[in-house]
């Protein structure tokens, strides 16, 4: 199936802004958070077709999966 991962603000440093991945059915938010080494408690939102997601939503054929770190300021 055919995924398009979107990641954002310091997510992008040496990896990508946007990809389309061929996936394997059965693929989870996780899977994928864990295949771009990205620690899972450093992530503020995912979101698929801009709904909030979790960790273990399986991803269905042509969802855009966007990942947003935590944000912190004052």
């Amino acid at each position: 199936m055919k995924v398009t991962i979107k990641l954002f603000a310091y997510f992008r440093d040496s990896r990508f802004k946007i990809e389309d991945r061929d996936l394997k059915d059965g693929t989870t938010v996780g899977d994928i958070v864990d295949s771009l080494h990205i620690d899972r408690e450093e992530i503020g939102v995912a979101m698929i077709n801009s709904r909030h997601t979790t960790f273990d939503t399986k991803l269905c054929e042509d969802d855009i999966l966007a990942i947003f770190p935590m944000i912190g300021g004052g």
